[in-house]
């Protein structure tokens, strides 16, 4: 049997000391910190929206009525089956004929 101990304490990292409540309170954005260092244009780089980006191509969220069988379908078709339905319905999408 070994002496050895299993030692698995987490060590503190020396080059990359906890943060102090001082630290914590002295904290800037990164954004004015990289445009400080690296200009003004690394700062707005770091910057993020929040949230999913806006699609130009905006779509509704709808209910809609479909036999089960057709639905069946096109879902066993594979990944982007709701693309190809939109697609379907695009292609015979009626004329704004008065």
């Amino acid at each position: 049997m070994s002496n050895k101990k299993d030692d698995k304490t987490p060590r503190p990292d020396e080059t990359n000391p906890e943060w102090t409540c001082e630290d914590v309170r002295d904290a800037r954005p990164v954004a004015e910190v990289f445009a400080e260092v690296f200009g003004p244009e690394a700062g707005e780089m770091v910057k993020r929206g929040r949230g999913r980006p806006t699609k130009t191509d905006k779509k509704i969220n709808q209910t809609l009525r479909l036999d089960v069988d057709l639905l069946e379908a096109y879902r066993r078709s594979g990944s982007g089956w709701q693309a190809r339905i939109n697609q379907v319905l695009r292609e015979h999408m009626p004329t704004q004929e008065h």
